[in-house]
């Protein structure tokens, strides 16, 4: 009896330190990734999973696992309805399973598409203010089953761990408005401005139509600005999904080449794509991928010298898709290149050659990311910039675009 008070003992003062470690970060996959193998640690489980809850589609999601890597857990999407973890986040209580794979609940999706069986789990609510963040997951317990002491201690985990995923996740919305709020204030200035110019009596019509160009220009700005700005907030926060299927990486950049056709024809750059008729089919979120290439390629003409070029290239090597956006135009100031995909940075050099606003590249890493590939530059002022991305080819899941019933 007094060594299982002791152990208990030493597994409260255990919690304390991981306390202490959850609040010492605002990186959110750092801190999901903290919960996970402490989970593991204090259960004594051979793996542990974190589902974050959304409430407008009634689903949850994989955000961090001891087990699986971020490119599989990106296709596996849970249900409310018919699920292990909807039950847990319908009735706000914690489960603990002996046979999990005998339980009615228990589809065995997961285990079909990564090859990991659940024999027994513990699961509990992630609840904050009354408020259901996702839900904590302890799988297969090391030496027997999971015990009451292993409930009470993932529970007062899970406590500590929902307040530090909210917080970690207000200070990332309050981080990124604030930064969009000073991004504002140029074109509302100019709006202003414009208003009160229009308010003169007998304003020329000749200036009257400059400034009502000025103010549609600014307009679009601040559409294009709180367009950006949804995306970029959607991707940090991890409520963009991606849907991956197989595709031909070939046909997209020729697609992609079409769109940006009209630009480049108006712009006298000349678009090509290199890519052989016998690359395999890449596994991927295919209208995601698109928005990347477009976005690179947007660049590659707004930023290059009249009658340049651009080269959209595919590679297919051992492990991964390559694909290179390359254009003959102004290039990067190297001491610009660190800082290229941080939000709202521009080139100083090029913010007079064409507006943006400063987050398209952002949200190009977060989707690439988000893919478990890398995204990366290189560039010399006066001769040009490749992009490269490269994205993992070989996946570890069925592709589907449904959710799982399965946890």
């Amino acid at each position: 009896m007094a060594e299982i008070q002791t152990q208990r003992l030493d597994g409260y003062r255990r919690l304390i330190d991981i306390a202490r470690d959850l609040a010492s970060t605002l990186d959110l996959d750092i801190l999901l990734s903290r919960i996970v193998h402490a989970a593991s640690e204090v259960t004594d489980a051979a793996a542990a999973s974190i589902l974050l809850y959304e409430d407008s589609t009634k689903q949850l999601y994989f955000e961090a696992s001891t087990s699986l890597d971020e490119a599989t857990r990106q296709g596996l999407v849970v249900p409310l309805e018919g699920s292990m973890a909807g039950w847990i986040i319908s009735h706000r209580v914690p489960l603990r399973l002996t046979h999990a794979e005998s339980d009615p609940r228990f589809r065995g999706v997961v285990a079909e598409e990564t090859g990991l069986s659940t024999e027994s789990l513990l699961g509990v609510p992630l609840i904050t203010r009354n408020r259901v963040v996702g839900v904590l997951e302890a799988l297969n317990r090391r030496n027997g089953n999971f015990t009451d002491a292993d409930e009470s201690m993932l529970s007062v985990l899970g406590a500590q761990a929902a307040v530090a995923i909210e917080n970690t996740q207000l200070f990332q919305q309050s981080d990124l408005i604030s930064e969009f709020v000073h991004e504002l204030r140029t074109p509302l200035a100019s709006l202003s401005t414009a208003a009160q110019l229009l308010q003169r009596p007998k304003l020329p019509r000749g200036q009257q139509q400059q400034i009502m160009e000025s103010i549609q220009t600014e307009t679009a700005r601040l559409s294009a600005l709180a367009s950006a700005f949804l995306d970029l907030s959607r991707l940090e926060s991890g409520r963009v999904r991606f849907w991956k299927m197989p595709f031909s990486v070939g046909a997209l950049l020729n697609e992609c080449r079409d769109l940006m056709a009209p630009k480049a024809l108006e712009e006298k750059i000349q678009l090509k794509v290199e890519a052989s008729e016998g690359l395999p089919l890449l596994e991927a979120d295919r209208d995601k991928l698109k928005q990347v290439l477009l976005n690179l390629l947007s660049n590659a003409i707004k930023y290059n010298r009249p009658r340049g070029s651009v080269v959209m290239r595919a590679e297919a090597r051992e492990n991964q898709m390559v694909i290179t956006v390359e254009d003959s135009g102004l290039g990067i100031p190297e001491e610009a290149l660190p800082h290229i995909f941080e939000k709202f940075f521009r080139v100083r050099e090029h913010e007079a050659a064409a507006p943006g606003s400063g987050l398209g590249l952002s949200i190009c890493r977060q989707i690439v990311h988000g893919h478990g590939g890398k995204i990366e530059v290189r560039s010399k002022v006066g001769i040009g910039t490749v992009f490269t991305v490269s994205m993992p080819r070989l996946s570890s899941t069925i592709p589907r675009r449904g959710p799982l019933r399965d946890c």
